[in-house]
């Protein structure tokens, strides 16, 4: 949403989350896009808490030897950020044009954000008129305190790149979304479960319609492993990823319980939404990204516990790709995290 910074015409997209850095790198081809580069580099711990960076010389670091060890040239980078670090508001407003808006979003927007306005990036997106008044327009709201965003800046300017648009990881996925599905009609929750933020965003067309993001994720099995079966926080981590290889056991009986409470949180966010959309905006089905969903059950729990259909999000369906530079089955296995970094990696500065 933000285009912020110097202007580059070729862009990497970077998803810093708080246990990785993604990294892709797309290139337009006539017909779609051309995959260049896709990687993954572990972050230090607690690089990053509550969304907040904790440790800007690690977090450049990663970045740069990301950069370096892939042989990217391109020195533009576009990022994202979720959480508590972006306030996201659909308000309803006089019908404008766009360059009107623009004069007069400060103001505007002054009663929907909860900080000093000057201390604040501002950006909008119209998505047209308001259903109940014609003489009226809904309007995507999206702030974030510059401090934060200067933050990001910097662990670019450190790793020797330019942090040239900002955008929400809620988008970045709907971005990714509707590039390997295409426009549809159907009411789909995207929901994204990275290891400390659960982003929700459901989308119709283009259009989004409620974004909601929940401080939980992957940390939670970490952490109820740690708890319930009595291991270090680095023993319980190493668990948790081989818990698609057990078949019975206390692991899976916590991976289950973990499941059902992060099914119920998605629960709660799609009957709030269902509970005020109109009945041909109501949410159809569910696809999923982030890492976590990779977990073992839990897919299976969500499409129970919400009687609906779910799916996977694959980022990388309608993306190009030279087998001899990419494996396959690699693809397939760090699919999930990628999503974000696809979104990305189709920016552009100036565009929406």
């Amino acid at each position: 949403m933000f285009g912020l910074f110097k202007k580059h015409k070729d862009l990497v997209g970077i998803d810093i989350g708080s246990s990785s850095v993604k990294l892709v790198q797309l290139w337009p081809v006539r017909d779609g896009y051309q995959l260049l580069n896709a990687a993954i580099m572990p972050l230090p711990d607690e690089a990053i808490v509550d969304n907040s960076l904790m440790d800007t010389a690690g977090v450049a670091d990663a970045v740069k030897n990301l950069v370096a060890s892939l042989g990217i040239k391109t020195k533009g980078a576009a990022c994202s950020i979720s959480g508590n670090a972006v306030i996201i508001r659909k308000i309803t407003l006089q019908t404008m044009s766009s360059d009107e808006l623009e004069e007069q979003i400060g103001w505007e927007a002054e009663q929907y954000i909860p900080f000093d306005i000057n201390d604040v990036h501002l950006d909008f997106q119209i998505l047209g008129p308001d259903p109940m008044d014609p003489a009226k327009m809904q309007v995507l709201l999206v702030a974030s305190k510059k401090d934060i965003i200067n933050d990001y800046g910097a662990v670019f300017s450190e790793a020797g790149m330019s942090l040239a648009v900002m955008d929400v990881d809620s988008f970045a996925v709907q971005n990714a979304f509707e590039l390997n599905n295409g426009p549809t009609d159907d009411v789909c929750a995207l929901v994204n479960v990275g290891a400390g933020v659960m982003n929700i965003n459901v989308v119709r067309g283009e259009t989004s319609l409620f974004t909601r993001d929940v401080q939980m994720g992957g940390n939670q099995y970490t952490e109820e492993i740690q708890k319930q079966l009595g291991v270090s926080a680095q023993e319980a981590e190493k668990m948790k990823l081989l818990a698609n290889e057990q078949q019975s056991g206390p692991l899976l009986d916590v991976i289950r319980r973990v499941n059902e409470s992060l099914a119920q949180e998605i629960r709660r966010s799609v009957d709030f939404y269902n509970s005020t959309a109109p009945t041909e905006e109501r949410i159809h089905k569910i696809c999923m990204s982030g890492g976590c969903s990779k977990m073992v059950g839990l897919k299976d729990s969500v499409a129970a516990k919400l009687s609906m259909e779910v799916t996977a999000l694959n980022p990388f369906a309608r993306i190009k790709y030279n087998e001899k530079d990419f494996d396959p089955e690699y693809l397939q296995e760090i699919a999930p995290l990628m999503a974000v970094g696809v979104g990305l990696a189709i920016r552009r500065v100036g565009d929406k």
